[in-house]
Order: structure tokens, then C-alpha cells, then sequence
């Protein structure tokens, strides 16, 4: 048996519970033997070199991060139990009104914080993966949303469960809250130290290893799941595994989301079969080669559909310009209505209107609404498209 913490009592709500405590990574006695990972691990790589690979296809890399960080904020979300649809995060962009605002928030809010943790990684004068930026992330991500009152971009100062209506009955008691600061110091130390010892691990085993880390400690009262999901993201480009996060690992996590949570709890288990880093990092490693290999397919079949309908377009009669340059934007602005086009394509309204008439006419676009005024548009091949694998009622 492998220990891989220790429990602790302490009380809560009037109830001692056993609280665990992460050691340090990376696992010990023993340390995780390579004959465990390095098949999974040569396949996952090979997914992602193929998936960056198959890129190419596609004119505009913004158009595939324009869908796959929204899938990734969406399926992120929905394994937390938000009731939002990639219809629904469509339609905000687009100005509608919806009546699930706050499901919605709480997914443009991952996308604030994916953003923010993106662009100062890219930044020479950003903050590195580190608990100060992990912080800032927090605090978008809970602002103004349902999570507001706990604490947003502040690491928990009571103690919180997992499970259970109350202390007693949880699942997983975290750490307490004054032994989370080391505990994260202890992690980001890990994350940037380029061969821990004893025997150096590959950069994906070493995510996986820190998504587990990270979500025991839990360190915030809410949102870690979020965050801990954001980690990874974050991991996959900041060591060179991706170009562009173009991979959604939480469709995956989301479709076995049961066996996502055991193999989460069997590493922290105490018992007789406890210690399964094994176990958890095998089946991160597969998730990374199946999430992979999902988005290299959904990449080939947007560019099928792109160029399709480009061509159907250039081989209509009199085609214009202002026709071709909105063709262009749809992979960005997959709802909209004809005064954003006005103003995306700086044209004006009768311009904007018959660009957007040919595009329908030639059956590209599908108008929503059946309205005179104020219609609403859709790229809806596209938007099917993107919505396979998401929630939808």
C-alpha cells in the first residue's frame, strides 16, 4: 500500500471529522513505476502532436478557439451542474434576453478566467501558473454569480466537505484551512520544478498529478472543480503540449464524470487498496488521448463544412464583398442579428441586410425568429456542429 496523506481531526459545525492531508508530490514509497504509464503516455502525446497537426486545416486558428474554449467553459460548468446550453452562451453574444442568466454567467465567467490565466501566461509580464494568478482566475470566476458570497479570489478559511448534507456524513473532509497555504506552496513548487525527483515524469503525467493535488486540497468554498479543470488547460499550453488549448478534457471527465470521481477519491484513499496514482493517471491519460482525438475529428468536420459552404457562396451570382467578409466572421459570431453585422462589418443597415439575405437564401444561414424586426440569425450547421457532446434539454 502506498500512504498518500494523512488524516487529522478537527471539527466543524460542532462535528469532529477526519480530515486528509495531501503529502507532497511527487508519490513515494514507492514512486510510480514508468512501465504504468509510458504506453498511455506515447498515445495521449501522439493525440495532441496530431490534433495541433490537423490545425492547419482550418484558415483561422481564432475560429477553433472561438469553439473550443466555449466547449470547454460550457462542459466545465455542466459537470458542476450549471443548466446552460452552447445555444444559450450563443444567444448573450448575440444580445438576447435569457431566462436562465445566471446558469449562463456562471459560463462566461470560466471564460473571463480562462482569459485572464491565458493571456498573462503569454505575457512577458504576466504572473506564471502560481496560487497568486490561480487567485485572480477564482475571483472572476465567482464574480457576481452564485458564488459570490464565498469568498471569491481568497483561498477558504473554514473548513469545508465534500458530500453529505453535513460534516459527518461527507464523503472527503479537505485539509483545514491553515494547512491549505503550504499545501499550495508545496504544489506550485512541484509545477515548476522541471525533473522531480526520483525519476522525472512526463509533462502529462505531471498534470494529472496536480489536478488530483489540487482538488484535495480544495482550497477555496467553491469553484475548485472549475479551477482545478482551468489547471489543466493552462498546464497543457504553459509546457508545450499544445499550441493553442484546443483540447476539452472536461467533454470526457463530463461522460464518465462516476469514474472521474473514484479514481479522484481512490489516490486519497487510506485503506488497504489506497495510493492509486496508478489508477487515476491512467485514466487521465486516456481521457487526454480520447478528448484529443475528438477535437482533431471536430476540426476536420468544421473545415469540411466551412469550405463547403464557402464554395457554395463563391459560386452564387453576384456575390459580394461585404457577403464574403460576413461568410468570414459566422465561425466567431455563430447567432446574430443584422445590426451587429452593421457594425462588425462597419457598413450600413441595407448593406449589412442583403449580405445577410444572400447568406440565407443560399440556405448557409436559418433565421430564428419569423419576425420583421429584430431577427435573430444562425449559422445553425455550425452550431450543431459544436453543440455535439454538450447538454442539450
Amino acid at each position: 500500500m502506498r500512504t498518500t496523506g494523512t488524516t487529522i481531526t478537527t471539527t466543524t459545525l460542532g462535528e469532529a471529522v477526519q480530515a486528509f492531508v495531501p503529502h507532497a508530490l511527487p508519490p513515494t514509497d514507492p514512486p510510480l513505476a514508468p512501465e504504468s504509464y509510458t504506453a498511455a503516455n506515447h498515445r495521449a502525446e501522439m493525440a495532441l502532436a496530431r490534433l495541433a497537426g490537423v490545425a492547419g486545416l482550418v484558415p483561422s486558428v481564432d475560429w477553433l478557439l472561438y469553439s473550443a474554449i466555449r466547449k470547454e467553459a460550457l462542459l466545465t460548468s455542466q459537470i458542476e451542474g450549471t443548466q446552460a446550453t452552447l445555444t444559450d452562451l450563443f444567444d448573450d453574444e448575440a444580445g438576447q434576453v435569457l431566462a436562465n442568466t445566471a446558469d449562463v454567467e456562471e459560463v462566461t465567467n470560466y471564460l473571463r478566467a480562462f482569459r485572464l490565466v491565458r493571456d498573462n501566461l503569454r505575457s512577458q509580464s504576466g504572473l506564471p501558473i502560481s496560487v497568486r494568478l490561480l487567485c485572480d482566475a477564482h475571483r472572476l470566476l465567482l464574480d457576481g454569480a452564485r458564488g459570490a458570497g464565498k469568498q471569491p479570489g481568497e483561498l477558504r478559511r473554514s473548513q469545508n466537505w465534500i458530500g453529505g448534507s453535513r460534516p459527518g456524513r461527507a464523503t472527503f473532509v479537505p485539509p483545514p484551512p491553515d494547512r491549505v497555504p503550504a499545501l499550495l506552496a508545496d504544489l506550485e513548487r512541484f509545477i515548476h520544478d522541471p525533473a522531480p525527483a526520483p525519476t522525472p515524469l512526463p509533462p502529462l503525467v505531471r498534470v494529472a498529478m496536480v489536478h488530483v493535488q489540487f482538488e484535495t486540497i480544495h482550497p477555496f468554498l467553491d469553484g475548485n472543480g472549475r479551477i482545478g479543470r482551468l489547471l489543466i488547460a493552462a498546464m497543457l499550453e504553459q509546457w508545450g503540449l499544445l499550441p493553442e488549448p484546443l483540447v476539452y478534457l472536461s467533454g470526457y471527465l463530463k461522460q464518465h464524470q462516476a469514474e472521474y470521481y473514484r479514481r479522484l477519491s481512490a489516490v486519497r484513499s487510506t485503506d488497504k487498496e489506497g495510493g492509486d496514482w496508478e489508477g487515476w493517471v491512467a485514466f487521465f491519460l486516456d481521457g487526454v488521448e480520447a478528448a484529443a482525438t475528438d477535437a482533431e475529428r471536430g476540426i476536420v468536420a468544421m473545415a469540411s463544412l466551412i469550405n463547403a459552404d464557402r464554395k457554395r457562396l463563391l459560386a452564387a451570382p453576384r456575390v459580394g464583398a461585404v457577403a464574403l467578409r460576413l461568410f468570414e466572421l459566422l465561425p466567431l459570431m455563430p447567432r446574430f442579428t443584422i445590426e451587429q453585422v452593421r457594425q462588425k462589418l462597419d457598413t450600413t443597415f441595407p448593406t449589412a441586410t442583403a449580405a445577410v439575405k444572400l447568406l440565407h437564401d443560399l440556405g448557409i444561414l436559418t433565421e430564428l425568429t419569423g419576425q420583421k424586426k429584430n431577427r435573430l440569425f444562425s449559422y445553425a450547421a455550425y452550431v450543431e456542429l459544436l453543440s455535439e457532446g454538450t447538454w442539450r434539454p
